[in-house]
């Protein structure tokens, strides 16, 4: 359909024009207005709907079933193998937590039920089997339970300043400048990668009595006189100066990685919390602390496990020697084993310690387990 210029007599408009058999003419009313309908179709008979439809769903199972049968038995190995993938990928570190993890374990549990000393480490005797008598013992001794308890108290304390003092860092650090968090983030790395015995010494000197920096600069304090105080005369204090040198390694690690963490928090959260009036405390509790809650658990749990297993602060503090004031589970523990000279004692302590771990590590798998279901 073309438009041309119609005849005078029309009023020289532009008029529609058709092509039929080589010739053109002006297009009438009708052709511009009358559709062409299709010719309706015949209503089937009864049944035969039924009839087409079960065939046709017939024939679509045959094929279906065919292409099941004639999938290549390539692609059904395929399917199978990628089960098999994950444990062949996990399978070199299995392997190495076997064998460094596997034979220790193995061996302390038997020597907990096991009477073992130096005539046995030397082959002068046999061990002999003294089922639960080790436990029995050591869960029937008043020492051993203040142990228990002063290790749980020194592991709540440090893990409590830990998370105050990293959270606190993470939040500092998203308030300032670039080139201030650049060298705030470089001292952190710097501290967390100092050997544990090089902290120690540096400790030792900051809380000597005769030459302690800490000590000089209190005395500078009108009124205050802390020449020649010795902070390891008691155990508090001594257990307070180390539970700082533990806080003090474990900070960099929980503030780079709530850091991290707040960099998920979603701006337009908070913006909406603070339209809605929402202060500073308003918006961490319920728009920051809960979008961080699955880190924090992750990071509670790992430093409880850190700090119930110090060891080298403790020993390395006290000159090898701690005293009874002083010991945790794990100098307690050494102390049985290789200075009593009855490891079997000393392995039923570790067993111990290492169900007590495990039950935080449960607590932790609870709560991740809840988590997941809230979301």
């Amino acid at each position: 359909m073309t438009l041309r210029q119609g005849p005078v007599t029309d009023g020289g408009a532009l008029l529609p024009y058709q092509e039929k058999n080589g010739w053109e003419r002006p297009m009438s009313a009708a052709d511009t207005t009358t559709a062409k309908v299709p010719p309706t179709r015949p209503p089937a008979p009864p049944g035969a709907g039924e009839g087409a439809g079960q065939g046709a769903g017939g024939g679509a199972e045959g094929t279906g079933g065919a292409g099941e049968a004639g999938r290549p038995a390539r692609q059904r190995r395929r399917a199978g193998g990628g089960a098999a993938l994950p444990w062949a990928l996990l399978a070199p570190c299995l392997l190495v937590l076997l064998l460094v993890l596997g034979y220790p374990l193995t061996r302390l549990v038997t020597l907990s039920f096991q009477k073992f000393g130096q005539p046995q480490l030397w082959g002068f005797q046999q061990p002999e089997p003294v089922g639960f008598a080790h436990f029995g013992r050591i869960l029937g001794d008043g020492e051993f339970w203040a142990v228990v308890v002063r290790t749980v108290l020194f592991a709540g304390g440090a893990v409590t300043l830990t998370m105050v003092l990293g959270m606190l860092t993470a939040l500092l650090l998203q308030r300032v400048s670039g080139w201030v968090k650049a060298l705030v983030n470089i001292a952190l790395v710097a501290s967390w990668g100092m050997p544990v015995i090089v902290a120690t010494a540096i400790f030792k000197w900051l809380f000597d009595t005769d030459y302690g920096v800490l000590n000089w600069l209190l005395s500078r304090l009108p009124g205050v006189d802390m020449i020649g105080h010795n902070w390891f005369a008691g155990g508090p204090q001594g257990l307070a100066v180390i539970m700082l040198l533990v806080v003090w390694g474990a900070v960099p690690f929980v503030a780079i990685t709530l850091s991290a963490g707040l960099t998920q928090v979603p701006r337009e959260l908070e913006e909406a919390a603070r339209l809605d009036g929402a202060g500073s405390w308003g918006v961490f509790r319920y728009v920051t602390l809960p979008v961080l809650k699955p880190i924090i658990v992750m990071l509670t749990t790992l430093s409880v496990i850190w700090d119930m297993g110090v060891f080298p602060q403790v020993f390395v503090m006290r000159n090898g020697h701690p005293e009874a004031e002083f010991q945790l589970l794990t100098t307690y523990s050494y102390d049985k084993a290789f200075v009593v000279n009855d490891y079997g004692g000393g392995s039923a302590i570790a067993l111990v310690t290492v169900v007590l771990l495990l039950g935080v590590v449960a607590v932790y798998m609870r709560q991740m387990l809840k988590i997941g279901e809230v979301e």
